[in-house]
């Protein structure tokens, strides 16, 4: 295809990728339903390796577009800034029909659970303990991700890679805490709405965190190759916002959640 054109923006070449990610999401479902009936994960395993592998050649060749064939004219970039807003503004409103359902339920409690938030006999969590310092850490990365954008805007790389070193470590503290707090946990997901909400909307939370520090890692790789510019960095710019978005849904989890709720 011809890298010519009259026009600022980007029409992609042909991919296979569309294709292969398509069929792996539906390998991937007919292998969940299979682990639940049946306790067979040959399927789902097939499912989740086409769907690695499609995710790795397809963003490897969306880098590509973007830094060595300047695809990503102005214009593309403004393209990828509104998706990536209207992306997080579908994430808010899949998270507030959780808040939904927790308040529904809290402030108005049913009376199979005694009319009572906790349910009776079941202990919420202390909210000074591990909640308030997941809280921390993801404040601080909240810093440390800003930061680095900060030091890639005045073009000092070596920053920006020890910045963005840090927000990643501490992506992966806050996932191995909250992994620990689930071990620990004196209720489980079966216990009432109260414990389907907590665990759905934390839950939920902590994959986010998990895919935003998967996101931040490879712009920590794509930095240390030296992709990024003061003037070209939209892939760390969209991971931030991303970043940010977690931490802002971490906090509203954290007030009502841990603390209001205990």
């Amino acid at each position: 295809m011809s890298t010519h054109s009259n026009h600022p923006f980007h029409l992609v070449n042909y991919s296979p990728w569309p294709l292969t990610s398509a069929m792996s999401a539906m390998i991937s479902m007919t292998g969940f339903i299979m682990w639940f009936h049946h306790y067979q994960m040959n399927i789902m395993t097939l499912g989740m390796i086409v769907m690695l592998l499609s995710m790795y050649q397809w963003w490897r060749d969306i880098s590509r577009e973007g830094t060595f064939q300047g695809y990503h004219t102005l214009k593309t970039h403004q393209g990828l800034k509104y998706g990536m807003i209207l992306f997080i503004v579908s994430e808010v409103f899949f998270f507030i029909s959780f808040f939904w359902a927790f308040f529904h339920n809290n402030l108005t409690p049913s009376i199979e659970l005694g009319s009572i938030w906790p349910p009776q006999s079941i202990y919420a969590f202390n909210p000074f303990q591990i909640p308030l310092l997941n809280t921390i850490i993801l404040l601080t990365s909240g810093i440390s991700v800003t930061w680095a954008h900060h030091s890639i805007l005045q073009n000092n790389l070596s920053q920006s890679f020890q910045s963005l070193t840090i927000t990643v470590l501490l992506g992966i503290y806050f996932s191995s805490l909250q992994a620990y707090e689930y071990l620990e946990a004196p209720f489980s997901i079966a216990d009432s709405i109260y414990g389907s909400t907590f665990f759905i909307a934390t839950g939920f939370h902590g994959l986010h965190v998990l895919i935003g520090t998967i996101f931040l890692f490879i712009c920590l790789i794509r930095l240390n190759k030296n992709h990024f510019s003061n003037l070209h960095h939209f892939g760390f710019e969209a991971a931030a916002w991303y970043w940010h978005f977690v931490d802002v849904v971490w906090l509203f989890l954290y007030i009502f959640l841990y603390w209001w709720s205990s």
